[in-house]
C-alpha cells in the first residue's frame, strides 16, 4: 500500500453547526465507538463516564478548514462531513486516554478522568450480554487501542481495510498497518463466537471472530445503562472523613481568631466558650480545693466534702488543667457519660480534688463539687481516647459516700473506697453461704480489681464490694455508674444493710433482676420479704419479695414483686412491676401482687399476697374469690387473666401493682 493511501479522506471544511447536528443525531453510535476503543482496565463506570465525556468534548469551537483542492472520493469515504469529523475526534481522544501516565510527563485532558458528566452515588454499566458478547469483549481487550479502533471502524462502521488506515492515520494512530496486522493475528488464531444466523463472519483477511451484530448489542451500549449503588459503606466513612474534616477546619479556623494561649495545654478540651473571672477561677488547677487527711476524724458528718486528696499526680496541675478544661468543654473525642438526672455543665466553682493517680493503664482524676462525682480519665501515654463521666450524688453520706468507682477495663472495676473504711471484702450474692473474700487496697485506698456484674454478659455470679467501719459493714452493689448502690434489708420504715443471713438468702434468688436497673443513677436498692404463704395441694411454703430502687435524682423508682417458689434454688419470678409509683416505699409501705401458679399437680390457681395491714384480698375477672387476710389461692383455669385489689384494715381499697 502507497504512502498516498494513508492520506486523510478529504471531507471538505466543517462548520460548528453541522459538526453539533452530526453530534446530537449520531451520539449513540459515537458513545458505542469511545467505549468500544477505550481500554477495558478502566473498569465499566469510568468508561462509560469517559465516553460521554469524550464524544461531548469533540464539538469544534469554530469553522474546521478543509484541503484547498479536493481529491476525488471514493465509494468508502461517502460519510457526511460533520460525522467524519466529530468520529475522528472521538477516536483521536480514546487512542490518547488509552496511553499509560508517566511520572515526569504532564498527563492530556483526555487521560485524566472527566469533569463532567458525573454521577455520585451510583455506578452505571451496560446492559449483560450473552456468552458471544463476553468472549468478544475478552478478546478485544486483549488488543493495542489502535487495533481496537481499527476493529470497531471495520466491523461498525463498515470501512474497508483503506479507509481504516487512513482514519488512523488522520486521528495520529502510531502505526496503522500493525493495528491491523495485530488484528489479523489475532482473528486468525482466536475461536469464532457465531453471528447472530450461526455461522463466522468471514473477510479478505481469514475468518473474523464478530461482526456488527455483535458490537451493536446491548453489552457495548453505553446509552442504555443499569445503575447500581457504589460501595456504601466506604461512601459513608468518606462522607464522616470529611465532615470531621470540615468541622477541624472550621475549629482550627476559630481557634486562630482567638486570643489567649490556643488549645494545646488543655489537652482534649474544645476550644474556649466565656473569660470571665469566675470561670477561670474554676478552671485553675491551683484553686482546686484540697482537703487535708486529718480533718475526718473530727468531723461531725462523713461525707465526700471530708475526703482527702490522695493519689500520686495530685500535685500535676498540667493534669489537672487538661481534667478541668475537658469537664467545662468536652472536645468531640471525649467519650462522654452521665446517670440520668445529672448535670453536664461546666463546674461553678473550684472543685475538690478526691483523687489523681495512675490506675492500670489510665490516669485518673475524680472530683466532687457538692452535687456531683466527675471522673476524668486519659491514657498514660497522650490525652487521645479521654473519657469523661458523671454521677449525681447529692446528700450523699456515711455508706453513700463509702465508695467510688475509679475505672473499668476487661471486665472488671477498681474502688476507691473512703478514709474510714476499714477492711473491704468481696461478696458473691448468689452464693449466700459462701464467705467473703479479702480485697487488697494500696495506700491510697484504691483496691484491686473485682469481676463487675455490670460488665458481664450474664448472670453467673453477682459480685458486691463489703466494706467495713467502725459502725459496721455494708453491701454496694456495681451498676456501672461512679457511685455504687447499697444494697439494704426491710420494710421502708426500718431497713438494715443486706448483710444477715436471711438477707443474703433473698437476694441470692432476686439479685439478677439488678439487671434491669443498670446505669439509672441508682442510689439504694431495698429487699422485703412483705408475706408468706401456703401453696395449695401440699406445694409447701412460698414468699412474697418487694424490691424498691431508689435513685439519687427522687425520681424514676422502680418496685418490682417477686414470686419466691419453695426450693431454694429457683431464682425470683417477677410478678409485677412499676415505675415511679410509691408503692413499697416510705410513702405508701404496702404493696399487692399477685400471680398464675401451677400446682406438682398440675392444677392452676390464682395466688395473691399483700402486706401485713391487708385485712382482705379480692380477685375478679376470669376468676371470682374473696380470701381473709393478707394471702389468697383460688382455682383458676391456665391462661386466665383477673384483677385483684386488697381492703386494708382502716377500711381503705388498694389495687394491685401493674402486672410484669
Amino acid at each position: 500500500m502507497s504512502t498516498q493511501d494513508l492520506v486523510p479522506s478529504p471531507v471538505g471544511p466543517v462548520d460548528v453547526e453541522q459538526a453539533e447536528a452530526a453530534l446530537v443525531e449520531r451520539y449513540p453510535r459515537l458513545v458505542r465507538i469511545a467505549y468500544l476503543v477505550l481500554p477495558p482496565t478502566m473498569g465499566r463506570n469510568r468508561r462509560v463516564l469517559t465516553a460521554h465525556a469524550l464524544v461531548q468534548r469533540a464539538l469544534p469551537r469554530r469553522r474546521v478548514p478543509g484541503p484547498a483542492v479536493p481529491e476525488p472520493r471514493r465509494p468508502e469515504d461517502a460519510v457526511d462531513p460533520g460525522y467524519a469529523y466529530v468520529r475522528g475526534e472521538v477516536l483521536r481522544q480514546a487512542l490518547v486516554a488509552g496511553l499509560p501516565l508517566r511520572r515526569l510527563a504532564v498527563p492530556r485532558r483526555a487521560q485524566l478522568p472527566p469533569l463532567l458528566p458525573q454521577v455520585w452515588g451510583l455506578r452505571l454499566f451496560p446492559r449483560a450480554g450473552g456468552a458471544d458478547e463476553l468472549a468478544l469483549d475478552q478478546l478485544l481487550s486483549r488488543l493495542s487501542a489502535p487495533a481496537r479502533a481499527a476493529y470497531v471502524l471495520r466491523g461498525l462502521e463498515r470501512q474497508g481495510d483503506a479507509e481504516v488506515l487512513r482514519v488512523l492515520a488522520s486521528v495520529g494512530a502510531g502505526d496503522p498497518e500493525a493495528a491491523l496486522a495485530e488484528l489479523a493475528a489475532l482473528e486468525d488464531g482466536a475461536p469464532a463466537p457465531e453471528a447472530e444466523d450461526g455461522a463466522a463472519e468471514t473477510g479478505p483477511a481469514g475468518p473474523r471472530f464478530s461482526g456488527g451484530s455483535l458490537l451493536e448489542s446491548a453489552e457495548f451500549d453505553p446509552c442504555t445503562l443499569q445503575a447500581r449503588p457504589g460501595d456504601l459503606l466506604r461512601r459513608r466513612q468518606h462522607g464522616r472523613a470529611a465532615l470531621v474534616g470540615l468541622v477541624a477546619l472550621l475549629v482550627c479556623g476559630a481557634l486562630l481568631g482567638l486570643p489567649g494561649d490556643g488549645w494545646g495545654r488543655n489537652g482534649a478540651a474544645a476550644p474556649s466558650y466565656a473569660r470571665n473571672p469566675a470561670a477561670e477561677a474554676a478552671l485553675d488547677p491551683a484553686r482546686v480545693k484540697r482537703v487535708s487527711a486529718a480533718v475526718w476524724p473530727g468531723a461531725v458528718r462523713r461525707d465526700f466534702s471530708v475526703w482527702p486528696a490522695r493519689g500520686e499526680l495530685t500535685g500535676d496541675e498540667a493534669l489537672l488543667r487538661r481534667a478541668l478544661a475537658v469537664w467545662a468543654r468536652p472536645g468531640g473525642a471525649v467519650e462522654s457519660s452521665a446517670t440520668p438526672g445529672t448535670p453536664v455543665g461546666p463546674p461553678m466553682g473550684p472543685p475538690q480534688l478526691l483523687f489523681a493517680g495512675r490506675v492500670d493503664a489510665v490516669r485518673v482524676v475524680l472530683f466532687h463539687d457538692g452535687l456531683r462525682i466527675v471522673r476524668y480519665a486519659e491514657p498514660v501515654e497522650g490525652t487521645a481516647g479521654a473519657g469523661l463521666d458523671f454521677a449525681r450524688t447529692d446528700a450523699a453520706e456515711g455508706p453513700g459516700a463509702a465508695a467510688v468507682a475509679v475505672t473499668r477495663a476487661a471486665g472488671n472495676v477498681r474502688y476507691l473506697t473512703a478514709p474510714w473504711v476499714t477492711g473491704a471484702s468481696v461478696r458473691d450474692l448468689l452464693m449466700p453461704g459462701k464467705e467473703p473474700w479479702a480485697l487488697r487496697r494500696d495506700a491510697h485506698g484504691v483496691t484491686d480489681a473485682v469481676p463487675s456484674p455490670a460488665l458481664a454478659e450474664g448472670c453467673e455470679r453477682w459480685n458486691v464490694l463489703e466494706v467495713k467501719d467502725d459502725s459496721g459493714s455494708r453491701l454496694l452493689g456495681d451498676l456501672g455508674e461512679p457511685a455504687p448502690a447499697r444494697l439494704l434489708w426491710g420494710p421502708p420504715g426500718a431497713p438494715v444493710e443486706a448483710t444477715g443471713r436471711e438477707a443474703r438468702a433473698v437476694w441470692a434468688r432476686t439479685a439478677c433482676q439488678l439487671t434491669t436497673v443498670l446505669g439509672q443513677g441508682v442510689r439504694s436498692v431495698r429487699a422485703w420479704r412483705f408475706a408468706r404463704q401456703p401453696l395449695p395441694e401440699g406445694g409447701g411454703r412460698a414468699a412474697w419479695v418487694c424490691t424498691r430502687t431508689e435513685t439519687w435524682r427522687g425520681t424514676g423508682t422502680r418496685v418490682l414483686a417477686q414470686f419466691l417458689a419453695p426450693d431454694p434454688k429457683v431464682p425470683a419470678a417477677v410478678a409485677a412491676r412499676a415505675e415511679n409509683s410509691p408503692a413499697c416505699g416510705a410513702r405508701e409501705p404496702r404493696v399487692l401482687a399477685g400471680a398464675l401458679w401451677q400446682a406438682p399437680g398440675g392444677g392452676w390457681y390464682v395466688l395473691a399476697a399483700g402486706g401485713p395491714d391487708v385485712a382482705s384480698v379480692e380477685v375478679a375477672g376470669g376468676v371470682t374469690a374473696r380470701a381473709e387476710g393478707p394471702v389468697l389461692a383460688a382455682p383458676a383455669e391456665a391462661g386466665a387473666r383477673a384483677e385483684l385489689s386488697a381492703v386494708l384494715e382502716d377500711g381503705r381499697r388498694m389495687p394491685a401493682l401493674k402486672q410484669g
